[in-house]
């Protein structure tokens, strides 16, 4: 890869550049914000392979590939895509970072759809190796298989998704949980912070180290995964259907914000801090332990 474009320098664009140019990528950044280079510049200092535009059509002109990260608006994305494939070589991936939005909506407007495509990162996307990888229904095999091996020289874990839906595969995840989540603080079952714990001393730090159904399988014993599905299976399907509804209204966030207020305290930033300290930490230590490729 010789040069790369990054489209939207806010909190995900300018870890996908701290990404880019820890692998001594040159990259140029687009942004209409005047003060989005001031920004950049102070989270990663001055990095000699990074220039800023305004204009995402120049952004991308040498670009082999594209991480773009604006609004999560579709309309946005839409108008955004269309430029940049009206301007970018042929060749050039153009691959969006958004959560939820599919990439067929994505690539509506472009003459060329075929080279677009969602490439869904997880915040802090210079940490965190997980890529969801998804075409739409005009997007190339060829594309898509690009992408994957760009994103696993850039030390990435790509997931390959072979149906889009809308919020992916690890949102849709994270939204399931966060469902009963907020469904046992509104129904005052847990305070925000207990409720916080609950996941982070218990089960998150097992799916950090292996995913939900390996860990099933390895909890069966010589059984494995049959074994905890058929003898424990049953109760699951009990509580499958007692799973709460939360009315998603002001009182509910307003529950929620001041809970997790009291357990945060004003606490964020060195709490970010030592959870990206951490986070490196762990990503050693898995791959020391043979549970994740060396980064």
């Amino acid at each position: 890869m010789r040069a790369a474009a990054v489209v939207g320098a806010g909190a995900i664009g300018v870890s996908w550049v701290e990404l880019l140019t820890r692998h001594d990528i040159p990259v140029v950044v687009a942004d209409p914000d005047p003060a989005a280079a001031d920004r950049v510049r102070k989270s990663l200092g001055d990095q000699a392979g990074v220039t800023f535009v305004t204009d995402p059509a120049r952004a991308v002109a040498d670009a082999d590939i594209v991480f773009e990260a604006g609004p999560e608006r579709l309309d946005v994305k839409q108008e955004l895509f269309a430029r940049m494939d009206a301007a970018a070589p042929l060749d050039t991936l153009l691959t969006s970072s958004s959560s939820g939005f599919t990439p067929t909506n994505i690539q509506a407007r472009c003459a060329h759809p075929e080279r677009v495509l969602v490439a869904h990162p997880f915040n802090p996307p210079d940490l965190v190796p997980l890529v969801e990888v998804v075409g739409g229904t005009r997007t190339a095999g060829a594309a898509i298989e690009r992408t994957v091996d760009i994103l696993a020289a850039l030390g990435k874990e790509p997931v390959r998704l072979h149906r889009e839906l809308p919020g992916h595969v690890a949102n849709r995840l994270q939204a399931a949980l966060w469902r009963e989540a907020y469904y046992l603080v509104q129904e005052g079952v847990v305070s925000v912070a207990d409720l916080d714990r609950a996941i982070a001393s218990g089960p998150g730090l097992r799916w950090a180290l292996l995913g939900p159904i390996a860990t099933q399988h390895l909890s069966g014993g010589e059984g494995g995964l049959r074994h905890v599905l058929e003898h424990l299976g049953p109760p699951m399907v009990a509580w499958w259907a007692d799973l709460g509804e939360p009315t998603f209204d002001a009182a509910l966030i307003d529950r929620l914000v001041s809970g997790v207020e009291d357990e945060v305290g004003g606490r964020e930033e060195a709490l970010r801090e030592s959870r990206d300290h951490a986070l490196r930490e762990l990503l050693t230590l898995k791959a020391r332990a043979g549970l994740q490729e060396d980064q």
